[in-house]
C-alpha cells in the first residue's frame, strides 16, 4: 500500500497568509497534515480511508513526540554549555583576584623595602642631619617582617594559584598571622599622624625639602615618587584593601569549593581587624589629644576663655561641689579607683627614688672632687701614707668614675625616662575626673543633643582606655623600677668586688693585714664607730663655728601670713614644711621649705592621712602629712611653767619668779670703786637652768626639750649675739633653743665674794 505522501501526489501549495506571524514548526507539520487530508479526498481517493486515518494518526502521534524530545535535549545541551562557560568564567576571575593579591602584596612589599632601606640609608646620609628622621619609619619594620611571614608561608608550599590547594593556604596563612598584622599595624597607623607632621614641619624648609625630594627620585628612579608619604602611606591603604580582595575572591568562588568556608572565615577576619584597628587609633587619638602637658602664660589662658568655657568649668565646679557637700551621689568605679591608687602610689615611688638617686650621684660627685691624698698625712709611719695614696688614686681614676658611669647609664637615665612617662597616664586620669563631671551632668536626660553625646563618647572612651591600658602601664612601670633596683644592687656588689679586688694587693703592707679574719673584723668595726664618732664630733665643731644665723627671722611677708593664720585657725592648728613639697595631683600645692601654713583637716576626701589639707593663707591644698611639723612660735612673755613653783622674795618683800635670762648672772660695777660690788643682795644665789616648756626641734641645728629636765647653758646667744637663741646641751645633745623657754631654779647660796 503505497503511502499518500508520495512525490506523485504532492498536495498542493496553499496560499500565502498576509500580515501573519510565522508559525511555529510545530504548527506548520499539523497544518500540512490536514491540507493533505483534504486534498486527497477532494480527487475521490477513499480506498483504504480506515487504514489511511489510522496511519495518520500514527504519523501524527509521532510527530509530536519526536520533536518535544529533541528541543529537551537541546536545551539541555545549550544550558549544560552555558554553565560551563559560566565557571570557567567564574574560575578565571577568582584566579585573577587571587594572583592580584599575591601580586599585589609582592609589589608593596618591595616598595616598603625601598623605602626603609634605599631611601632612609640615604637620607641618613645628609648633612646636616635631619631632624627626627628615625621617628618617620616608626613601626614600618614590624609591618614588613608581617608582610614577608605571609609570603613566605606561600612560598614554602610552593604551590601556584592554579592549585586547588593555593586558595587554602593562603587563607590558613593569613588566619595564623592575624594577631601579628593586628599589632603592627595598629601601631602603625596610630603613629601616621606624627608622620605626616613631621613631613610637613620638612616641607615648610623649601631648600631642605627640594633635597629630599631630590634623594628620594634618586634612590626609587622606577616610581614616580615626590614624597615620603607616597611610600608611608601604603601601609594605611593596604590594612584596608584586605577584606576587599578577599570579598572579591569569595564572590567568584562557589559555594561548593573546598575553601570557601575558610575563605569566608578569612574576610571576615579582615573586617574585623580593621575595626579593632580603627577603634585603636580612635583611643590613641584622643590620648595624644589629652595627655598632653601644656604650658600656657597667663596671657594664653586668657585668651582661651569664652563664655562656653566659662560654662563649662562653672558646671563642672558645681558638680563637684555637691560631690563634696554629699548633695549629689558619686559615680563610683572600684576597679578604675583601685588602679587610680595604685598609679600614685607608684608615681611616688618613682619620684623618691629618683630624688635618692640624684643625691647619691651628686654625693658622688662630692667625693671625687676632693682630693684628701695630695696633701700630707699625719700618720704613724711613711708606708700606709703611701698604700693610701695609691688606694685613693685606684678608685678616683678607675674604679669610681666606671661606676659612676654605669649608675647613671643603667639606673638614673632610665629613671629619668620613666618619671617623664608618668605625665601622660596623670593628665589622662586628670581629664578623666573632669570629663566625668561633664557626663554626670547629661547622664540622667533622656535624650541627648550632638554636643551632649560627643561630651559622652569621650568619657566613655577615655574611660575605656584608662582601664585597658592602665594595668599594663602600671606593670610595664613596676617591672621597669624591680629592674633598675636590682641594677643598682649588681652595680653595688661589682663595686664592692672591684674594691676587694683592689685591697687584696695591700693587706699584706698594712699593720691589719697580718690578723685573724675574726680580728681583722673586730678591728675594722672598732675602726668604723670611732671614724664615725670622730667625725660626729667634727661636724659638731664645724657646726658651732659658722657664722650664719641658725634660725633665720619671719620676713615680713611670712609674719602677715603668720598672723592672719593664727587669727583664722588659731596658734595650734599652725605648722612649718620641713622640706619642699611638688604638687603631682589636683588640689596638691607645691610649697617651699620653711613655709606657715594652717592645718584644716588630717585627712583627705578619701580618709588618706598621709595628705592633710591646708591652708597656705591664700590658696588651699592637699600637702604630704611627712613633710610637716608644729610650728612653735617664739613669743616674747610665754605663759608660765606649770613645772616651775619655787619663789623667792624680792628686797621690797614680794614675790617674784625666777625665769632665765641671758643677763642673769651679770654684777653691776660702780665707776667710783676699783672693785665691783653687788647692787641688789648681799649673796649671791646658785641657779639650776631647767626647759620650762616642751620643745619640738625643727632642724638638725636645734634640740628638742621636755619641760623641767635641766639643762646646761653653753652660750646664751646665738652666732650673731642675739640673745633670743642660746646654744644648751641636754640628755649629750647640743643645739639651740628659744632662750625664753628656759627658766632658772635657785639652788643654794653663796657669801658675797670681791671680784678682782
Amino acid at each position: 500500500m503505497e503511502s499518500p505522501l508520495t512525490a506523485e501526489s504532492a498536495p498542493p501549495t496553499p496560499a500565502p497568509r498576509n500580515h501573519t506571524p510565522s508559525p511555529s514548526p510545530r504548527a506548520e507539520a499539523q497544518e500540512v497534515r490536514m491540507e493533505e487530508k483534504e486534498g486527497t479526498v477532494e480527487e475521490g481517493e477513499t480506498a483504504d480511508t480506515e487504514e489511511d486515518s489510522i496511519y495518520l494518526s500514527l504519523s501524527e502521534v509521532s510527530v509530536f513526540v519526536e520533536e518535544p524530545a529533541e528541543d529537551a535535549s537541546e536545551k539541555a545541551v545549550a544550558e549544560e554549555a552555558a554553565a560551563e562557560e559560566r565557571a570557567e568564567r567564574e574560575a578565571q576571575r577568582q584566579l585573577l583576584a587571587t594572583e592580584e593579591l599575591v601580586y599585589t602584596e609582592r609589589n608593596y612589599l618591595r616598595l616598603l623595602q625601598v623605602c626603609t632601606c634605599t631611601i632612609r640609608s640615604n637620607l641618613q646620609k645628609h648633612q646636616p642631619q635631619l631632624t627626627n628622621l628615625d621617628s618617620m619609619f616608626l613601626y614600618i619594620e614590624e609591618v614588613i617582617d608581617v608582610s614577608g611571614r605571609l609570603l613566605s608561608l606561600l612560598d614554602q608550599k610552593q604551590l601556584t594559584p592554579h592549585d586547588p590547594l593555593f586558595l587554602e593556604t593562603l587563607c590558613e596563612a593569613f588566619l595564623s598571622l592575624s594577631t601579628d598584622i593586628e599589632s603592627a599595624y595598629k601601631e602603625y597607623l596610630a603613629n601616621y599622624n606624627n608622620v605626616t607632621a613631621l613631613e610637613n614641619s620638612y616641607k615648610q624648609k623649601e631648600a631642605l625639602w627640594t633635597e629630599i625630594v631630590k634623594v628620594i627620585k634618586s634612590s626609587a628612579p622606577e616610581v614616580n615618587a615626590a614624597s615620603l608619604s607616597f611610600f608611608l602611606v601604603m601601609p594605611v591603604q593596604r590594612i584596608a584593601r584586605y577584606p576587599l580582595l578577599f570579598q572579591t575572591v569569595m564572590k567568584h568562588t562557589e559555594p561548593g569549593h573546598p575553601a570557601y568556608s575558610l575563605l569566608e572565615q578569612t574576610a571576615h577576619t579582615a573586617i574585623a581587624l580593621n575595626c579593632r584597628i580603627n577603634e585603636y587609633k580612635r583611643f590613641r587619638e584622643v590620648a595624644d589629644k589629652y595627655k598632653k602637658t601644656e604650658t600656657l602664660t597667663i596671657r594664653d589662658k586668657m585668651n582661651r576663655l569664652n563664655s562656653h568655657s566659662i560654662a563649662k568649668k562653672t558646671a563642672r565646679l558645681s558638680q563637684f561641689i555637691k560631690h563634696e557637700t554629699g548633695i549629689a551621689p558619686k559615680l563610683v568605679d572600684e576597679e578604675f579607683d583601685a588602679l587610680e591608687g595604685f598609679f600614685y602610689l607608684l608615681e611616688n615611688g618613682i619620684t623618691v627614688l629618683h630624688e635618692n638617686v640624684e643625691t647619691y650621684l651628686d654625693h658622688l660627685q662630692r667625693f671625687l672632687s676632693y682630693r684628701p691624698e695630695e696633701f700630707d698625712l699625719d700618720m704613724d709611719s711613711e708606708k700606709p701614707v703611701i698604700c693610701y695614696k695609691e688606694i685613693t688614686t685606684a678608685l678616683r681614676q678607675w674604679i669610681l668614675p666606671t661606676f659612676e658611669k654605669r649608675m647613671r647609664t643603667l639606673v638614673h637615665k632610665p629613671l629619668c625616662a620613666l618619671k617623664e612617662l608618668l605625665a601622660g597616664p596623670r593628665n589622662l586620669i586628670s581629664k578623666r575626673l573632669d570629663k566625668l563631671l561633664d557626663y554626670e551632668l547629661i547622664e540622667e536626660k533622656p535624650s541627648l543633643s550632638y554636643d551632649e553625646q560627643a561630651v559622652a563618647n569621650t568619657y566613655k572612651t577615655i574611660n575605656t582606655l584608662l582601664l585597658n591600658e592602665l594595668p599594663q602601664f602600671n606593670g610595664l612601670a613596676l617591672t621597669l623600677l624591680w629592674g633598675m633596683l636590682g641594677a643598682f644592687s649588681c652595680l653595688h656588689k661589682d663595686l664592692a668586688a672591684d674594691m676587694e679586688q683592689l685591697f687584696q694587693g695591700f693587706t699584706q703592707q698594712l699593720p691589719p693585714g697580718s690578723l685573724e679574719p675574726n680580728a681583722f673584723w673586730e678591728w675594722a668595726e672598732c675602726s668604723v664607730l670611732e671614724g664615725a664618732r670622730r667625725l660626729e664630733s667634727l661636724c659638731w665643731n664645724v657646726k658651732d663655728q659658722l657664722n650664719d644665723s641658725i634660725v633665720q627671722p619671719l620676713s615680713p611677708g611670712s609674719q602677715n601670713r603668720l598672723k592672719v593664720l593664727t587669727d583664722k585657725h588659731g596658734s595650734g592648728k599652725i605648722y612649718q614644711l620641713t622640706g619642699h613639697v611638688v604638687g603631682t595631683r589636683d588640689l596638691d600645692l607645691s610649697l617651699n621649705r620653711g613655709e606657715l601654713v594652717a592645718i584644716i583637716s588630717e585627712m583627705d576626701t578619701r580618709g588618706d592621712k598621709r595628705r592633710w589639707l591646708v591652708d597656705a593663707g591664700g590658696p588651699r591644698g592637699y600637702v604630704p602629712s611627712s613633710k610637716l611639723v608644729r610650728y612653735h612660735q617664739v613669743t616674747m612673755d610665754p605663759p608660765p611653767s606649770p613645772h616651775l613653783t619655787v619663789t623667792t622674795m624680792d628686797c621690797a618683800g614680794g614675790v617674784r619668779r625666777y625665769s632665765y635670762h641671758p643677763d642673769v648672772r651679770r654684777l653691776s660695777y660702780t665707776p667710783d670703786t676699783p672693785q665691783p660690788q653687788l647692787v641688789r643682795a648681799m649673796s649671791v644665789p646658785c641657779f639650776q637652768v631647767f626647759a620650762g616648756y616642751d620643745f619640738r626641734a625643727r632642724s638638725s641645728h636645734e634640740v628638742s626639750l621636755r619641760a623641767g629636765e635641766p639643762i646646761r647653758v653653753l652660750e646664751p646667744h646665738d652666732k650673731k649675739g642675739s640673745c633670743d637663741w642660746s646654744l644648751v646641751e641636754v640628755r649629750g645633745q647640743r643645739g639651740y633653743v628659744p632662750s625664753n623657754y628656759l627658766a632658772v631654779m635657785p639652788t643654794s647660796t653663796t657669801p658675797t665674794a670681791t671680784y678682782r
